[in-house]
């Protein structure tokens, strides 16, 4: 088992890349369309998503549940299928959020600013103005994302276990390149190990889904560090029946039989709705 990130520019083939490698190596892409599907399944709309998917939020929207919503569902629906194994996450932050984790594999694409201006003047069918607004604003954008939802600088190769310019080359020929690498640095150690991580953190998730959204426990910033059967919680709440009930939300969860609590009183406490 393994999960490989692809982080891209714009242009510089990362759709075609990540479908190449799919069909060779037999791995599960999850790209913008399936996960677009996945969170309309767990109610977060076209409008929101619209909002801060790859990008950064404007102010209102970064003051709004709505952002919290988007980066909790987002999440979820990465962790769920990266605990299935075997899949390829198409951006999203995925080398942010899985970097580190044992047998996973974090792939950044680029390309020459002129290649990518061509691309996008044949792909757009525009003049050359407009494909430089183009590339300018997604990389404005991407950058943005990562920044505020992540805390990374999206340019940054220490993130990235190969960075590959896609310039000349054919996806199917970066595809290989990436998959020939998987099968020297995926071992069984890291598969295993990948397995168990990745297990946790779905385990993590259904626990915050299950305090913040299904029982609507009146505690903030919620986080759940999960090992094995246990579960530590993070957070802070006004009150202690708040944190009691976060206790109990995540005991009934399948999978955990020893809560920790470590969420925080803080009287007064508020969040902007």
């Amino acid at each position: 088992m393994a999960v490989i990130c692809v982080a891209r520019e714009f242009a510089a083939l990362g759709d075609e890349t990540v479908h190449e490698l799919a069909r060779m190596s037999g791995y599960k892409p999850i790209d913008k369309e399936y996960i677009e599907a996945k969170m309309t399944e767990r109610g977060i709309s076209p409008e929101v998503r619209a909002k801060y998917d790859e990008k950064k939020p404007g102010f209102w929207a970064s003051l709004s549940q709505d952002r919290d919503d988007y980066l909790h569902f987002l999440k979820t629906v990465l962790f769920e299928e990266a605990a299935k194994g075997d899949c390829i996450i198409s951006g999203r932050g995925g080398f942010a959020i899985f970097g580190g984790v044992p047998g996973v594999m974090c792939i950044k694409l680029v390309a020459p600013r002129d290649k990518r201006l061509e691309r996008i003047r044949a792909r757009f069918q525009c003049d050359d103005k407009r494909a430089e607004q183009l590339l300018r604003q997604n990389d404005h954008d991407r950058r943005g994302f990562h920044d505020y939802f992540f805390g990374v600088n999206w340019d940054d190769p220490v993130y990235y276990d190969l960075t590959i310019n896609t310039g000349r080359e054919h996806p199917a020929t970066v595809a290989r390149i990436i998959d020939q690498l998987r099968q020297l640095v995926v071992t069984p150690e890291k598969e295993k190990a990948c397995i168990e991580k990745m297990a946790e953190l779905k385990l993590g998730q259904a626990i915050i889904t299950e305090i913040v959204y299904t029982r609507r426990v009146p505690v903030h910033f919620v986080e759940a560090d999960v090992k094995g059967s246990k579960v530590t919680l993070h957070g802070v709440a006004n009150t202690q029946s708040a944190i009691d009930a976060a206790a109990a939300a995540a005991k009934a969860v399948p999978g955990i039989e020893l809560v920790e609590n470590a969420i925080q009183i803080v009287q007064e406490f508020a969040v902007m709705p």
